[in-house]
């Protein structure tokens, strides 16, 4: 079938010119196409049939462009097919044909729960616990058991066991209701903007009243509660002290006071109440317990109180430290709040 000069449009013309060309110098031509540009050859080529040699000589002409090489025929698509494969990514095809995605799509963004497993605990657990049970679960759920768990050591009890119980009944999530709750964890949690500004404000904070006696850090806290200040359990959360020491677990006692020396030990519990000073004794070696209650039973006299709080922030240091570190997990600000 024979298409005549009268009836082709513009595109159509453009796409002959193209065939005629040949493939090398077709496609690099390609790339000062706009997208709709394009489409529109693809659609024309797809409806050229053979045109004759005269009437392609007169569409050179038309278009000013240098004819060297015609054969004065064209069956339309497969050539332009040719072409654009030569010139142009698979995907960039792909999306030219309407069957795939659009060459300016945006990249799809990475998995938001690896980067959720990484966020502070206490700033993921207020926003589950001012959501629904049942999305709360859902977030849970798709955390590694570790990050899961403390996220859940932050909340109340009673909204603890809402969400756990529903953890235990979460079936199949429909994925659309899914993509809506990772949008909101991006905007209001991942939110580089207020996430990392508000992490290293309460960690400069958290490093100033660490350096303060456990009184005094607890007046400050007070004073900032009274002003108004936001985002305090943040702050708490960071916050340790050598009487907290009461508070950790037996195991992170014992791997805390493990390699310190007997003299630090002895001197920190100068003074100290009888609570403090059997949860240290208790997590370290006979030997070593026998040493320092020998030392403690012949009193503090002439020993400097200014030493001995150098000695307990010290030792408070080493287990933020190692807190840091992973080595074990300091006391969650809701279970020193119910200590108090």
């Amino acid at each position: 079938m024979t298409t005549t000069l009268a009836t082709l449009t513009r595109p159509q013309k453009a796409a002959a010119i193209l065939v005629a060309m040949g493939k090398p110098s077709a496609s690099r031509l390609l790339k000062f196409f706009k997208q709709e540009e394009l489409k529109a050859l693809i659609e024309g080529a797809r409806q050229l049939r053979t045109i004759p040699q005269s009437d392609l000589e007169k569409i050179v002409a038309e278009f000013e462009a240098e004819f060297t090489e015609g054969a004065g025929q064209l069956d339309s698509a497969d050539k332009m097919d040719d072409i654009l494969n030569e010139g142009l990514s698979p995907e960039e095809v792909q999306a030219l044909k309407g069957d795939g995605k659009p060459l300016n799509a945006a990249k799809t963004p990475p998995p938001i729960w690896p980067q959720l497993e990484k966020a502070d605990p206490l700033r993921l657990g207020a926003f589950i616990a001012a959501e629904h049970p049942q999305t709360s679960a859902l977030i849970l759920s798709r955390l590694a058991p570790q990050a899961s768990a403390n996220v859940l050591l932050t909340l109340e009890k009673g909204l603890r066991g809402e969400i756990i119980k529903r953890m235990m009944a979460l079936t199949s999530i429909p994925e659309t209701a899914t993509k809506i709750v990772e949008g909101q964890l991006r905007s209001r949690v991942l939110s580089e903007s207020t996430a990392k500004d508000m992490s290293a404000g309460q960690s400069r904070v958290a490093s100033v009243l660490n350096e303060m006696e456990k009184s005094q850090m607890d007046e400050v806290m007070e004073d900032l509660e009274k002003s108004g200040a936001t985002d305090l359990e943040g702050v708490r959360a960071r916050l340790f002290s050598f009487d907290d020491i009461v508070l950790m677990t037996q195991k992170a006692r014992v791997a805390l006071f493990d390699g310190l020396s007997t003299e630090l030990v002895t001197l920190c519990l100068r003074g100290a109440p009888p609570d403090m000073t059997e949860a240290v004794l208790s997590a370290i070696g006979a030997r070593s317990r026998r040493m320092i209650e020998s030392e403690l039973s012949q009193g503090s006299e002439g020993i400097a109180m200014a030493d001995i709080l150098k000695a307990r922030r010290s030792i408070a240091s080493t287990a933020i430290r190692m807190s840091h570190e992973g080595v074990f997990e300091l006391p969650t600000a809701a279970a020193q709040a119910a200590a108090a």
